[in-house]
């Protein structure tokens, strides 16, 4: 094959090539839409397409979910490398295990290779969650799995089309291993008329320009998409930046699980090394090699590179490094079900970080968590099993320019919806939705507020229903940056004749939590975190908040200092208010302590006694801890009486966290969770 790679194109019709690239793609996720059998598909497009080549390079994708598109090479370098000289034209390949390249079982990939030229030219990758691959659950995805038999079926590379012949027996193995399957077997074959109908536009492509044309732009863009990010990192000095995230927990404890990430700009080259993150855990929160490289570059091109072509040239510049055996290179047979999680907590982490390079981008931290809701039995009126999925939205951090985005998605989640239809949900499911708003005061308070998260109250008419839950930040909420507040963590509840009941006693991790008819789930998203003092936002702004409902006025009193009177704002007492709230500000000095350190991942933070009590503070609190930098510190209080009071002691590694020196100030704020 002839790729033509040194071959002159002329800039006319690089881009009309670079545009039928991405018009391929975007007419395969119409095609998606438009034949999905599944509700989560067709309404809450958890699918995503991309076109790659015979190597297996990103060559384009359009609205698609970044953590499906980025790991696809990987998994078809582990096609080429089982097959090799295998693969032949009319082959179709699938694939969702995580260790070789996947994400969760339930994201199913379909690859669909595509000859000419004389070789693999431009062919087209589907990657769609598949609502139940099997497993202990309904909808396979729970926050008590504790190994990948738990998850459902995994599938490796495997051909299930052979020279355009399908082989019904795989097929039907795969099917009967899972729940709801003609939802399954639906999917499957709108993937596979996708791909079909990529083919008849690669090849209509081919048939005007010719494959050596086409090939050699491909090339072209990949390389002009890697001078863009080489550019865009350049222009950054050089530097190293640290910094530690915590996921509430694994399912099975209520110890936190850290995430450990360091940032380094040399030239115009950008390393991300994820050493001293936690190992591998006994519960759903683990990825396989794909993730961590994915959910960082997707961070660094949206905080570098926002506007430049995404394709395989953009990850040129990048060097990931991640440790074998911990949560993010995990071995067997770790579970991989909460993967979405752990990517989201990656991204978290990776804001933290990538901010001290770009603080005129720096966003406060967003809802963090994919929230998987799975609701499963059997419908009264047909008799036949159902299965609602459903991954509720919720704020977006505050930012320089503006509040965060109230229920909705982020970067890293492509054109996923932000809420189902009421009128679909209903129409398939033994299910009411009884309430859909906003959720008051959930935005992280700041001089920017953090979007709003969702409140959805669901009532189940079907008796015996199983509830599952994976969801992250119930515990540790979305912080803000600069000083802003942190957004309200998740909440999932179960009232039954006026009783509250929790789903489980790990919050946010549920497994087949029995619902009886007229039992309402109660979702409440997080918001997202603030950006800037709440105490700087004009009292005109958040007055306007009150009256559309998205803050409290309690909450416009305790978070941003503002009276709001039977006439409006009263702005002698809102003044009284602010310059009290500044005053009683826990504020200590930074002491070096060589002995910080994280005791069952928690990290430390030492106060002696009598500053613990002048704050009500108790041994083990968790709060946040703010000095000059973007993102604060996430640390358990530690009584040590060896501590001058006033003082707060941490390690250097929290110190460079929050960017402050021995001595500096710094200001500790309870989280009260």
């Amino acid at each position: 094959m002839s790729e033509e790679p040194n071959r002159e194109i002329d800039p006319i019709t690089l881009e009309v090539l670079n545009e039928s690239f991405v018009a391929i793609v975007r007419e395969m996720r119409a095609n998606m839409v438009r034949t999905a059998y599944s509700s989560i598909i067709y309404e809450g497009h958890d699918f995503s397409c991309v076109l790659v080549d015979g190597e297996g390079q990103l060559v384009a994708m359009a609205e698609d979910n970044p953590v499906h598109i980025f790991p696809v090479p990987m998994e078809v370098g582990e096609m080429l490398k089982r097959f090799g000289d295998e693969i032949h034209p009319g082959d179709v390949f699938l694939h969702n295990d995580p260790y070789t390249g996947g994400t969760h079982l339930n994201d199913v990939a379909m690859i669909s290779p595509l000859f000419g030229g004389g070789g693999m030219t431009i062919y087209p990758v589907v990657r769609a969650h598949w609502g139940d691959v099997g497993g202990t659950t309904p909808g396979s995805i729970s926050g008590k799995n504790t190994e990948i038999l738990h998850d459902g079926i995994r599938i490796p590379i495997l051909k299930v089309i052979e020279r355009g012949e399908l082989n019904r027996g795989i097929v039907d193995l795969l099917f009967h291993n899972m729940r709801v399957p003609d939802e399954r077997r639906g999917d499957f074959f709108a993937m596979l008329a996708t791909c079909h109908t990529a083919h008849l536009r690669l090849e209509e492509l081919a048939g005007k320009y010719g494959w050596g044309l086409v090939l050699a732009a491909k090339q072209r863009l990949l390389d002009r998409a890697e001078t863009s990010m080489r550019r865009r990192i350049a222009a950054v000095p050089d530097g190293e930046s640290a910094f530690e995230h915590f996921m509430d927990h694994d399912g099975h404890s209520l110890d936190p699980i850290r995430i450990r990430v360091k940032v380094t700009i040399s030239r115009d080259e950008l390393a991300v090394d994820f050493s001293g993150t936690d190992a591998q855990n006994e519960g759903a929160y683990n990825v396989g090699p794909a993730m961590a490289p994915s959910a960082a570059f997707s961070v660094i091109k949206a905080f570098l590179d926002p506007k430049g072509a995404i394709n395989q040239g953009a990850f040129r510049p990048l060097g990931i490094v991640t440790e074998p055996g911990s949560l993010l290179a995990a071995r067997y047979p770790a579970s991989c079900a909460g993967s979405m999680e752990v990517s989201h907590a990656i991204v978290s982490a990776l804001i933290g970080a990538v901010g001290r390079f770009a603080p005129n981008s720096v966003t406060g931290d967003l809802k963090g968590t994919s929230n998987h809701i799975y609701i499963g039995g059997n419908d009264p009126q047909s008799g036949k099993p159902f299965l609602f999925y459903e991954f509720p939205a919720g704020g977006t951090g505050g930012f320089e320019e503006h509040d965060g985005n109230s229920a909705t998605r982020n970067f890293t989640e492509g054109d996923f919806a932000s809420i189902q239809s009421i009128e679909v949900i209903e129409h398939i499911h033994p299910l009411r939705l009884r309430k859909v708003s906003l959720r008051e005061d959930s935005g992280g308070a700041g001089l920017r507020r953090g979007g709003l998260g969702l409140l959805r109250e669901v009532e189940v008419l079907a008796d015996n229903a199983l509830l599952s839950i994976s969801s992250d930040k119930n515990v540790i909420p979305p912080f803000g940056v600069f000083g802003g507040g942190p957004g309200s963590p998740n909440r999932f509840v179960v009232e039954r004749n006026g009783e509250t009941l929790p789903p489980s006693e790990t919050p946010g991790k549920a497994a087949g939590f029995r619902l009886l008819r007229g039992d309402v789930v109660v979702i409440e998203t997080s918001g997202g975190g603030g950006f800037g003092d709440p105490l700087d936002r004009d009292s005109g702004q958040v007055l306007r908040d009150t009256m559309a409902g998205y803050v409290s006025e309690e909450g416009a009193r305790r978070n941003y200092g503002v009276f709001i009177g039977d006439s409006g704002v009263d702005e002698e007492q809102t003044l009284s208010l602010r310059r009290t709230i500044r005053m009683n500000r826990n504020s200590l000095k930074a002491v070096q302590k060589k002995t910080t350190h994280s005791k069952n991942s928690r990290r430390l933070c030492h106060v002696h006694p009598e500053s613990a009590e002048h704050m009500t503070l108790a041994l083990g609190a968790l709060v946040e801890v703010g000095g000059k930098m973007g993102a604060p510190l996430r640390a358990w209080i530690e009584m040590d009486s060896e501590m001058a009071p006033g003082s707060l002691g941490l390690d250097s590694l929290g110190m460079a966290i929050i960017g402050v020196k021995p001595g500096e100030e710094v200001f500790l704020v309870p989280l009260g969770i």
